[in-house]
């Protein structure tokens, strides 16, 4: 959610809830009787619009309570319902009484709201079409098409080891080496250049591109436990190894769920704004009509 309202600072908000805390501590560990329990009296049914404090005639009320406390970070959740209450409140009266002070409001105040107040539409806008279009079934739907894709046009992946020299002389080194019987692993702790020559030339598994384009050419036409002929890359000259191939896995629904529900929601969002943009009067500013470097003078916003 959008920011609706600044605290004068976190640092000074979470001393007036650590002070309220341990007094509330010190509370809590008075005696107590043993007095058996009560029935506690019903909670009142809560309104956001119930005014909680007022401020030289301003009120403030629950509902604007509510939103502060949804905007504090996790780290407050440690606190006690109660101390959160009142620091939250005294944090809103401290800033009532300052905004009350103001008596030459600035324009930016004025270009700051009206973002504001578009944004928070739009993003409930936002809120309503997601929740109607990311659902569990559309989610397990758009999982099944992205494996039936995959199942209709798998991709291949590699696992291959190389050494990086400077030269191609040292490559053709290196690869005669190798060809005559050498480990490659060891002939590439000896001589590669590279950040996995302290492991052997090992990379792992990668797919189409992941790695630059030269030297995923030369793995493409390679079969398993072959040694390529020198490639040369922008880093320098490699000597391949490919040590195996396979089709790359399926992954679970739980993997994708993030990415299936991103691209759900960005569906669904493109879709409105252009339902929405084909029957709306958008005028837009000619190219060269503005200066780009004009959205950083802030002195405009004084005037």
């Amino acid at each position: 959610m959008t920011r609706m309202i600044l605290f004068l600072g976190t640092a000074a908000l979470a001393l007036t809830l650590t002070t309220a805390a341990q007094a509330q501590d010190t509370t809590i560990k008075a005696p107590t009787t043993d007095a058996p329990a009560t029935d506690a009296a019903p909670t009142p049914t809560a309104d956001p619009a119930t005014v909680v404090a007022t401020v030289d005639g301003t009120d403030i009320t629950l509902g604007q309570l509510i939103i502060a406390r949804s905007q504090l970070p996790q780290q407050y959740d440690q606190f006690p319902p109660d101390v959160i209450f009142q620091g939250v409140l005294d944090q809103i009266v401290q800033q009532q009484l300052l905004s009350n002070s103001l008596n030459n409001v600035p324009a930016r105040v004025g270009w700051a709201l009206a973002n504001e107040e578009r944004s928070l539409r739009a993003g409930e806008v936002i809120t309503d079409l997601t929740k109607t279009a990311v659902t569990d079934d559309a989610i397990q739907a758009a999982y099944d098409e992205m494996t039936a894709a995959a199942a209709a046009e798998p991709i291949i992946e590699w696992n291959a080891s190389h050494l990086l020299v400077q030269t191609e002389d040292e490559a053709k080194a290196a690869q005669d080496r190798v060809n005559e019987g050498n480990d490659f692993a060891e002939v590439a702790k000896e001589v590669s250049t590279g950040p996995s020559g302290p492991a052997g030339g090992e990379l792992g598994w990668f797919g189409p591109g992941q790695m630059v384009a030269e030297f995923e050419q030369a793995v493409e036409g390679m079969e398993a436990g072959d040694i390529s002929d020198p490639v040369q890359t922008q880093f320098g000259w490699h000597i391949v190894k490919l040590n195996e191939t396979r089709e790359k896995p399926v992954a679970t629904l739980e993997e994708v769920r993030g990415e299936i529900v991103s691209g759900l929601q960005e569906a669904v969002i493109l879709s409105k704004i252009e339902e929405l943009k084909a029957a709306a009067d958008v005028t837009l500013p000619e190219p060269g009509d503005f200066d780009a470097a004009v959205l950083t003078n802030l002195d405009l916003l004084e005037k």
